[in-house]
């Protein structure tokens, strides 16, 4: 998920009455939420699109589990100490008590690959044991719904701490309310998979969630000759309203993708990420491998890379 709706899930277990059980609970819970995407700082040493490869990994994987909330507890102490050595430690600060602080990043930090796995992105949570990307297929990436609730749960627990109220309540609320929003989407999405069941040549389906509404999935159904989605997104049961197409220019079996992976790092990289590759063909005829979970034009130009020419032999309407 973003990185707002993740700092407002930390935010929003502090106000469920975990920030009374340490001073710095907030910002272990917080910068615990976020910390696994540290290995954003692979774009500075990374081109093109070798950062699919790398992102959702060793820093989502069960050893940063126990290291990063280790660190991040042992430095929220070490500021704790030094501010009081200054003299410029809060007064109304809490005691810090290194286990729950080394609880609470603990809890923060595995709440990020949760929050990750729920969408079609994906995320290695075996890493560095198994590179095998897990997906969850209920959340969109950035879910205005859920930020929604997750801020309305935070913003109404802290005024009402504010006015001397019961703060917890909203909060707990709002948890309630999400892992009901989550559930809801499961199902949506669990329903929408079993059109794989229809009378098509079809390995397996991809219910992709949409944006801005919940209820609608972007279906992939994974054929044996090539790539097909469903369009529009599909809103329920009624198998008139799929209009299907392939995705794509090329008969993918033609592709040997292999080949130019070995000769192209950032395909290697591409594919490495990719769970629905396709190839497309541009107006000049250069070739593109592009992945069918972002093949809206607006994020296309970010997942996609350059093939070389002669990859495929076939293509559909020839």
């Amino acid at each position: 998920m973003d990185n707002l709706t993740h700092s407002l899930v930390g935010a929003l277990m502090g106000q469920a009455g975990l920030k009374r059980r340490t001073g710095l609970a907030m910002p272990a819970l917080i910068i615990g939420a976020n910390i696994p995407d540290i290995d954003a700082a692979c774009f500075l040493w990374l081109q093109g699109v070798q950062h699919l490869a790398f992102r959702r990994g060793i820093t989502h994987g069960p050893i940063a589990w126990v290291l990063l909330p280790l660190l991040l507890a042992g430095g929220l102490w070490w500021f704790d100490r030094w501010q009081a050595r200054r003299g410029k430690r809060p007064a109304g600060r809490l005691p810090v008590r290194f286990g729950w602080l080394y609880a609470l990043s603990l809890i923060g930090t595995l709440s990020h690959p949760l929050f990750d796995w729920f969408n079609s992105y994906g995320i290695r949570l075996l890493e560095p044991f198994s590179s095998r990307w897990f997906y969850g297929d209920i959340l969109f990436i950035i879910d205005p719904w859920l930020l929604l609730m997750l801020g309305a749960g935070v913003w109404a627990s802290l005024r009402r701490e504010k006015r001397g109220g019961a703060w917890r309540h909203p909060a707990w609320l709002a948890m309630v309310a999400i892992t009901l929003y989550i559930c809801m989407n499961w199902a949506i999405t669990r329903d929408a998979a079993r059109l794989a069941s229809l009378d098509m040549d079809i390995t397996h389906t991809i219910a992709n969630p949409a944006m801005l509404d919940p209820r609608k999935r972007d279906l992939i159904w994974v054929g044996r000759e090539g790539r097909h989605v469903a369009i529009p997104g599909f809103a329920g049961p009624t198998e008139d309203r799929l209009v299907t197409q392939p995705m794509g220019d090329a008969w993918l079996p033609s592709c040997d993708l292999a080949e130019a992976a070995r000769r192209d790092s950032q395909v290697a990289a591409f594919l490495f990420w990719s769970r629905v590759p396709f190839v497309a063909r541009d107006g000049d005829g250069s070739l593109f491998l592009r992945d069918a979970r972002f093949a809206d034009p607006r994020a296309v130009s970010r997942f996609q890379v350059e093939l070389p020419p002669g990859t495929c032999t076939q293509f559909f309407g020839q």
